[in-house]
């Protein structure tokens, strides 16, 4: 007789309930993949009267999250409820004392305590898995840490954030600005209405801080990322990207360096050909580069009930298969502390956009101080003239290859000059495989 998989589902909000419609749609389905039968006998959520367009009768409910960790008729708990720390992280951690599996799609959780709970599962033979807490529907977890586990990668690149990616795409195709265009999202529910986690590139970050440990072996270290969000694109930032054969995009990305591992979170420009430059709209996508494979990008949604569940019963079905797979690719024990790269060896070409009063000398000013701090220019685009004489003019130069800290000296310099009407947009300009 097969053994039947016993699920306690912990919140049941947009994920957690499409979770628990997804295992009874395809039932037969999963039993035959996973060769044992998965069933909900347990939840816990807040509000037991809310219509979730399926019925608990017959479920034990659980007021408090915690005592669900306890109950001896669950074997594996799923984790929606979200949050690094409090409810969320006890339950795991009670959970995985007592001997059950977990999954979850918590990015926050993974890339603050993951390391810990890797340990906590370790020690009691079982798994914490979470390939819903990074890019929703898009196996990206297994991937690296299975697909591509012969590879030395050297670099992940990730559009990791539907909310950003939406908001980027529509200034561009409407050229509207970034407020007007966020109040749209809020309405349209793509962004909470505290929408600073998605468009300050928090969420990217976890999510980034989780890939970053699979591809390289390292210890998830979220306070090693260099962290900006999107509130300083503008309309016009993302129309002389056009013109100058880029796109803006908000990127995560990790990569080896001789300094060590180097983790950003930014908006950059990407020549407008490459294959990540049209992931359009609410759409995640991440590429890597392992050596024997080469470039590999995996695109899809990321966010949403449907995606999201489809990957936390992927896991489901491993688990029930009695597939194990350490939670980070190798032990925790095996995780390497990360070396990190300081941001300011960064080398790469940059985008710098100033508004300045149109008067003589404004631009050998600015050329002058980009050399005296060894930057060199190789291209200039001022967008027409002021319409009265001494307005103000949008200028942008794009520089050669340099080093950040080099860059970031000019910028200071060129920030304290009386010629800006505005503070100056500086972007790094992106180049990587199609």
């Amino acid at each position: 007789m097969q053994n039947v998989v016993k699920i306690g589902v912990a919140g049941l909000g947009t994920v957690g309930a499409g979770t628990v419609k997804l295992l009874s749609e395809h039932r037969d389905n999963l039993t035959d993949r996973s060769g044992s039968p998965m069933i909900v006998t347990a939840v816990s959520a807040r509000d037991r009267t809310r219509d979730r367009g399926f019925s608990t009768d017959g479920l034990t409910w659980y007021e408090d999250a915690r005592d669900l960790a306890q109950d001896a008729n669950v074997d594996v708990i799923v984790e929606t409820i979200g949050g690094s720390d409090g409810i969320a992280y006890e339950l795991c951690k009670i959970a995985l004392e007592a001997g059950k599996h977990v999954v979850t799609a918590n990015k926050a959780l993974i890339a603050l305590h993951g390391v810990e709970l890797a340990r906590i599962a370790d020690a009691n033979n079982v798994t914490i898995a979470y390939e819903a807490a990074v890019a929703g529907g898009i196996p990206v977890i297994k991937a690296l840490r299975e697909g591509l586990s012969g590879n030395v990668v050297s670099r992940v690149t990730g559009i990791l954030n539907g909310t950003c990616n939406y908001i980027l795409t529509t200034m561009r195709e409407q050229g509207r600005d970034f407020t007007d265009v966020l109040a749209e999202a809020q309405k349209l529910g793509y962004a909470e209405a505290d929408p600073s986690f998605d468009v300050d590139g928090i969420d990217a970050a976890h999510k980034l801080a989780i890939l970053t440990s699979l591809a390289f072996g390292v210890e998830v270290d979220f306070d090693a990322i260099a962290v900006e969000g999107i509130r300083c694109v503008s309309a016009l930032d993302i129309h002389m990207a056009e013109e100058l054969g880029y796109r803006i995009k908000l990127l995560g990305i990790a990569k080896q360096t001789a300094e060590g591992i180097e983790q950003r979170v930014s908006p950059v420009l990407v020549d407008r050909t490459t294959q990540i430059s049209k992931v359009e709209g609410v759409f995640n996508a991440v590429a890597l580069e392992g050596d024997y494979v080469g470039p590999v990008i995996l695109q899809g949604r990321g966010a949403g009930e449907r995606p999201t569940a489809s990957a936390v019963v992927a896991d489901l079905v491993d688990i029930a298969a009695g597939r194990k797979t350490p939670v980070f690719g190798v032990a925790a024990e095996r995780l390497k502390k990360n070396v990190r790269a300081p941001i300011e060896k960064h080398i790469g070409a940059y985008y710098l956009r100033l508004m300045v009063w149109d008067r003589p000398g404004v631009m050998a000013e600015v050329t002058a101080a980009l050399a005296r701090n060894g930057v060199s220019m190789a291209s200039m685009i001022q967008q027409g003239r002021a319409e009265t004489e001494g307005g103000v003019v949008p200028v942008v130069f794009i520089t050669h290859e340099t080093n950040e800290g080099s860059m970031l000296e000019a910028l200071a310099e060129i920030t304290a000059f009386e010629s800006n009407s505005q503070p100056p947009v500086l972007m790094r300009i992106e180049n990587f495989a199609s």
